[in-house]
């Protein structure tokens, strides 16, 4: 177009802002759900509860992540978990993408919740 207007292919090249809260997957865009949690357990998020957190993790194809003061960590990972430093009372953000995030978060919550099941 030589008036300075804007062609339908010019505009099929300009990127897509996604908001947000969503990640394109293939042709599909997934949104990111997300819970604060607080560390309630006496000692903190040490080796037992981030191997405890990591195995339950797992268990789902989503991706999974902890946010703490703007570092964000892989929750599947025990070494990226710990990393974190997260001590007794520290607030957290659960954050996980995919099909199976809502019930990811729902018992991973329930970890936080109870204390990793440690008596304190």
């Amino acid at each position: 177009m030589g008036d300075g207007g804007v062609d339908a292919e010019s505009l099929e090249k300009l990127p897509v802002k996604k908001p947000p809260n969503q990640v394109d997957v293939g042709m599909e865009t997934l949104d990111v759900v997300s819970r604060k949690v607080f560390v309630a357990n006496e000692l903190g998020l040490h080796a037992r509860p981030a191997a405890r957190l990591a195995r339950e993790a797992q268990k789902y194809s989503s991706r999974i992540t902890l946010l703490s003061q703007e570092q964000e960590v892989d929750a599947k990972s025990i070494l990226d978990l710990l990393t974190l430093a997260l001590g007794p009372g520290c607030a957290v953000e659960l954050k996980a993408q995919g099909e199976d995030a809502q019930s990811a978060l729902e018992q991973l919550e329930q970890l936080f919740l109870n204390r990793f099941e440690e008596e304190r």
